[in-house]
């Protein structure tokens, strides 16, 4: 056994006001099976790049330890695949092809060049150079993004069936549930480590979330209480700042005690009152400082609106396909007021393009007929968004959106204040999707239709989006891969299959 120690790791990038870790400590078995989960921006990446080395940061890091990366940085993509993977490794085929196998991809994919295969193929063929190589320890960064759900229940059971031990960076709950023995959230600056898969650390952090939010409960009425006693003392404490001057008799003929042992009397209780004041506020700063900062989202706002059409869509015995050659049998269904149908199928069967034939841009052969309600508004988080430019601002009034309602979906989605400055295109990719989501959020319409929307979104993401999907039970097109996302808020599944 070896271990990975951070000893009070200290580490924030120069261009942000806020610390990524402060003073941190963790210790880390390279046998587990370990996932690290938390916002976007929290420092998921930065932490694998930090364990090898990448930044310069304060505190230690201990271990006798070598590191893969996944997924390798790419130099020629148009060279065959095996020579795209041995470039930097000096591996033998035949390893890299047994991987293949297990992960239930075409070994002779190592023969085509890197940048024809389907994303998915490249992840797997990457994957497997990863795990041909036993000499160094894995941290596997985002490994499902491109796969489809057969292919991501591959690589899961690939990994679950692995004796090696890895760090697994994943925004997809049932595949870091399947997956893992030992998760770290990030969590305020510091790592909280939890023994068990994504659904134990679930139940742990709402425990755990549940007492401190009790705890707060208990604290804020003892502060509250705690300083109406200070200003009620404080009060008090005027009144006999007054009683120095003595009173005046009822005539108005001057003072009818001794002024000046009432002065001192006052004088030596306000003294008294005046420190029992700073007592109390020391011991409101005290159980303020006990106050715990709990990991909370806020609900997101979606902006539907009321449709008369009972029924918005109906397709019979649609099939499409390019150059004659069909992308799936024929398929029928019917998208009534309040459904939420889920279009599934490997990569590549069609799914999207059954989103472009609906909103007229698909531009190969059709079968079949399909009736979309005339004129209703429609709102589309569309799976590639690079189009998107220009500042907050423009985009607003370019897509005929109300701009504060835009900046409380980007700002709820966990977009940074200071990026609602910057320029789309200037923007990282996780935040781009977070605007072309908010667009959607933002848009008001009858039917909303969303391709593969959890791209680049974290798991607090995925939970918010069901959570107002699930309140305002909108009617919607969705294509996407998480197992979980579908199971909450898919009303019907539609299966594509091949032709």
């Amino acid at each position: 056994m070896s271990t990975i120690e951070l000893k009070k790791l200290t580490f924030g990038f120069g261009n942000q006001t806020q610390l990524l870790f402060d003073q941190t400590n963790l210790i880390i078995d390279t046998n587990w099976k370990l996932a690290v989960i938390g916002r976007n921006g929290r420092g998921k990446t930065t932490l694998l790049k930090l364990i090898m080395g990448a930044y310069p940061y304060q505190g230690s890091i201990i271990h006798q330890t070598a590191f893969n990366y996944f997924p390798q940085p790419i130099k020629n993509r148009t060279q065959l695949t095996y020579f795209v993977l041995t470039e930097q490794n000096d591996i033998e085929s035949w390893r890299i092809e047994k991987e293949l196998n297990l992960l239930q991809a075409d070994p002779n994919i190592l023969w085509r060049p890197f940048d024809s295969l389907s994303g998915g193929e490249q992840t797997k063929a990457l994957l497997a150079l990863l795990f041909s190589d036993d000499q160094h320890f894995p941290l596997i960064d985002e490994p499902t993004n491109h796969l489809d759900q057969r292919s991501r229940q591959q690589v899961a059971k690939y990994l679950k069936t692995k004796n090696q031990g890895f760090i697994l960076v994943s925004h997809d709950r049932s595949f870091v549930d399947e997956v893992v023995d030992h998760v770290v959230a990030i969590e305020k600056q510091q790592l909280m480590l939890y023994q068990g898969n994504f659904s134990v650390y679930e139940e742990q952090k709402a425990i755990r979330d549940n007492y401190e939010i009790e705890q707060n409960k208990k604290l804020k009425s003892e502060i509250s209480r705690l300083k109406q006693t200070a200003a009620e003392k404080a009060e008090w404490s005027r009144g006999r700042e007054r009683d120095k001057y003595g009173k005046p008799n009822v005539k108005g003929s001057g003072a009818i005690f001794d002024t000046g042992a009432i002065g001192a009397r006052a004088a030596r209780t306000m003294k008294r009152s005046k420190t029992l004041v700073n007592h109390m506020e020391q011991r409101i700063e005290t159980k303020e400082q006990l106050l715990k900062e709990i990991e909370t989202t806020d609900s997101l706002i979606m902006n539907v609106k009321s449709s008369y059409h009972r029924r918005l869509l109906v397709v019979e015995n649609l099939q499409l396909g390019y150059d004659n050659q069909a992308l799936f049998q024929p398929i029928s269904f019917q998208l009534e007021k309040g459904q939420r149908i889920a279009l599934q199928g490997p990569n590549g069967s069609g799914k999207s393009s059954i989103i472009h034939y609906l909103l007229g841009t698909f531009s190969g052969q059709a079968r079949g007929s399909v009736d979309l309600a005339q004129n209703i508004p429609i709102s589309y988080v569309r799976q590639n968004y690079e189009d998107n430019h220009g500042t907050l601002p423009e985009f607003a009034q370019e897509h005929h959106l109300v701009y504060e309602e835009l900046l409380n979906n980007l700002h709820k989605l966990g977009l940074e204040r200071q990026v609602f400055e910057n320029r789309i295109e200037d923007m990282s990719m996780g935040q781009r999707k977070r605007v072309e989501l908010a667009k959607s959020l933002a848009t008001p319409a009858e039917l909303f239709i969303w391709d593969e929307p959890l791209n680049y979104l974290d798991v607090f993401n995925h939970e918010q989006l069901e959570q107002v999907i699930k309140l305002v039970k909108p009617t919607m097109l969705i294509i996407e891969h998480d197992e979980t996302f579908l199971n909450n808020v898919a009303t019907q599944v539609i299966k594509l299959h091949g032709e």
